[in-house]
């Protein structure tokens, strides 16, 4: 059973308000100014503090020889200021001693050269030596700490992956991908099959004889990459999970989550969070805008717009992931929150005013029941000396406090957020898409990333999920890029179309469990369903479009022949080598779109959710809504006010409505219409955010 501290804890009749924490390293300050910074951050309204992240060498200074007392000392200087605590294994960060001791625990990199120490992230998680240490000091941390009074929670290790080390090149990850696949497939002709070495001569006779792929003269099979990405996931998953048992088995009644970060790609994150109670994430606004400028998703002069807010769905679409990472109804955690410029982007602009509050709102509108803001005071050491804290480098208050000072959490309740619109997104689809993407500047996340796009700005609220996940409770299911098909998933999604709208997006059932090409593409599986088999894919040169339905299709275009009579075509490709073919199809409650274009894409999904009987609203750019409860949070992204419905929206901020009074207030603009809206009252009570 969870403590009851736990926010999502279902001990107490009144939801629990928004907590609000700090990531603290006062290892990195003189002791003497512990005192007087705990009693700061509970000034501002903090609850917690997370500690140790990076702490190892001062944890274990030498192997086996502990050193507790800094941080005893922390931990009470916390809590004698009302202060709780998160820890987090340190196993992020290795000791110099450990390397010395055994230089093999050393990543090596994509292009063969072996890493050092003297950053972090620096161990092979196939190593047997990394993973006794580890285990060693995680189990070393729960004895001692696991039973406080003080502590709420824990975060294993930090970021998985960053610095591009979820996949190993060492020859023990070369040796235990060898065992991986031995296990997977038994026999080295079963392997071959499944992968289909008999192509350029590839079979093998010996396990022995695998490589690890991305080290041949080109590209490796995609079959070959996506068991490595499964590989490698699993390793990822296995290390998690020898921390999680001694925590649990030490620290009983208290969380363990782990802090993902934004759109990473090198691990099945729904395998990873398993078991954890609820998954967290590192949230940098301005930093993960960069993402739209790689996809080519904005023109480079519109992007400034954001390039002091970051855009409202980059940041809206991993709350949404993470928060779906454990199953739908649970919150998230953010485990790192931007309250400041950050230092690892191409370029790091200060946060416009108001931001950080509006980022702290937008979080928990999406389902946080926490945000822990980076860091307390900035480090004037080692490689973040230019990254902000609520505290500049000579102690004082920087920007960012006074805001989160102005932050009530209990205007926060955090109560279940409850969606009628799931999205579909699969790891092992992405690992696929990315092995071979066919078209520059289109890649998995930017197809996915556009049909979200286009449901947030018809203001519906999405559930990301697996989509393996129960669909029942669903009245529309989107599923933009679900390439890898398997006799079961397509059960399930046949299963869901009995009673919910379903809209698939391009590459649909292209590929088989092993990564092979479907030979009936988005048929066979799925024939049924669609009531169309995939004719033609075009890869399209930036600066040649397609046309369809009076739209522009950019860089993607596939075409449909219709196999059922009950199948509609709703539109086709004008002119080039498509012309007049299928360009979107529907069969009953299956739709199936095969243009990558954004007009397209929200022209259909608006069809969809009016005949699913969800409301959708025109939002001006930059304004987004988001619900939870009974509460509707009304945002203004833009550097300028905005009038939307009769209210004026000043720059970066935001409005708290109760959701019945949007619906009355926007009811001429809702489609479709909700009817006559209640004569009652008088405006809605506006409560804007500090």
């Amino acid at each position: 059973m969870r403590d009851s501290t736990h926010p999502s804890s279902l001990s107490t009749l009144q939801p629990a308000p928004l907590l609000l924490g700090v990531c603290d390293y006062p290892e990195h300050v003189d002791p003497a100014s512990w005192p007087e910074h705990a009693r700061q951050q509970r000034a501002l309204g903090l609850r917690f503090v997370r500690l140790a992240e990076f702490a190892w060498s001062r944890l274990e200074p030498r192997p086996g020889e502990f050193d507790w007392a800094w941080l005893d000392r922390a931990i009470e200087v916390a809590v004698a200021a009302g202060l709780q605590v998160v820890l987090c294994t340190p196993t992020a960060a290795p000791p110099a001693w450990l390397v010395e001791a055994h230089p093999e625990i050393l990543p090596v990199g994509r292009d063969g050269r072996r890493r050092t120490a003297g950053s972090r992230r620096h161990a092979d998680l196939s190593s047997p030596a990394f993973r006794e240490a580890s285990v060693r000091i995680t189990q070393a941390m729960a004895e001692r700490y696991g039973s406080h009074p003080a502590l709420i929670g824990w975060q294993t290790d930090n970021e998985f992956g960053w610095g591009d080390t979820a996949q190993g090149f060492t020859p023990a990850a070369q040796a235990a991908f060898q065992a991986w696949l031995r296990g997977r497939y038994g026999t080295t002709d079963a392997l071959n099959d499944a992968w289909g070495n008999v192509f350029w001569s590839m079979e093998y006779s010996d396990w022995t004889q695998i490589p690890l792929p991305g080290q041949g003269v080109s590209a490796s099979s995609p079959s070959h990459v996506l068991d490595f990405m499964r590989f490698s996931s699993a390793q990822v998953a296995a290390f998690q999970a020898d921390q999680v048992t001694l925590l649990r088995q030490h620290s009983p009644g208290r969380f363990v989550t782990h802090n993902f970060m934004g759109f990473f790609s090198a691990f099945d994150h729904y395998e990873v969070a398993a078991g954890l109670d609820f998954a967290a994430w590192d949230n940098y606004p301005t930093g993960t805008l960069g993402a739209l400028d790689e996809w080519k998703l904005l023109d480079p002069a519109f992007a400034l717009t954001y390039a002091r807010t970051g855009h409202p769905d980059v940041t809206a679409f991993n709350h949404d992931l993470y928060r779906g990472l454990t199953g739908a109804g649970r919150g998230l955690w953010i485990l790192e929150q931007q309250c400041g410029q950050v230092d690892w982007a191409p370029s790091n602009p200060l946060p416009a005013p108001g931001a950080v509050n509006l980022w702290t709102a937008q979080a928990w509108a999406h389902g946080a029941d926490a945000v822990t803001y980076f860091r307390w005071q900035a480090a004037t050491m080692a490689q973040e000396i230019l990254h902000s804290g609520l505290l500049r480098h000579d102690g004082t208050p920087d920007r960012g406090a006074a805001e989160v000072a102005g932050t009530d959490p209990a205007r926060y309740p955090c109560v279940p957020v409850r969606n009628r619109v799931a999205l579909l997104h699969d790891y092992e689809s992405l690992w696929l898409y990315g092995a071979q993407p066919h078209a520059q500047h289109l890649n998995y996340w930017a197809q996915v990333f556009t049909y979200y796009r286009e449901l947030r700005r018809l203001g519906v609220d999405v559930d990301i999920l697996h989509p393996d996940s129960p669909l029942d409770r669903y009245d529309l299911i989107v599923a933009p890029a679900l390439t890898l098909m398997t006799p079961e998933r397509a059960r399930h999604l046949r299963a869901a179309a009995g009673h919910s709208r379903v809209v698939f997006g391009p590459r649909t059932a292209f590929r088989t469990a092993s990564g092979r090409a479907a030979q009936t593409a988005p048929g066979g599986l799925l024939a049924q369903l669609t009531g169309a088999r995939l004719q033609n894919f075009d890869s399209l040169p930036v600066g040649l479009p397609q046309s369809v339905g009076g739209h522009r299709a950019d860089l993607w275009a596939e075409s449909y022949v219709p196999e059922d009579p009950a199948t509609e075509v709703l539109h086709r490709y004008e002119g080039g080598p498509l012309d007049g073919e299928a360009a979107v199809t529907r069969r009953g409650l299956v739709t199936l779109i095969g243009a990558h274009s954004p007009g397209l894409i929200g022209e259909v999904l608006a069809g969809a959710l009016r005949a699913a009987n969800i409301p959708t609203l025109d939002l001006p750019e930059g304004v987004r809504l988001s619900r939870r409860g009974e509460v509707t949070l009304l945002q203004n992204w833009n550097a300028q006010p905005v009038t939307w419905c009769a209210l004026e929206l000043a720059p970066v901020s935001t409005t708290f409505l109760r959701t019945a009074e949007v619906q009355a207030r926007a009811a001429p603009h809702l489609h479709p219409s909700p009817g006559t809206p209640p004569a009652a009252s008088a405006e809605p009570r506006l409560r804007e955010s500090t």
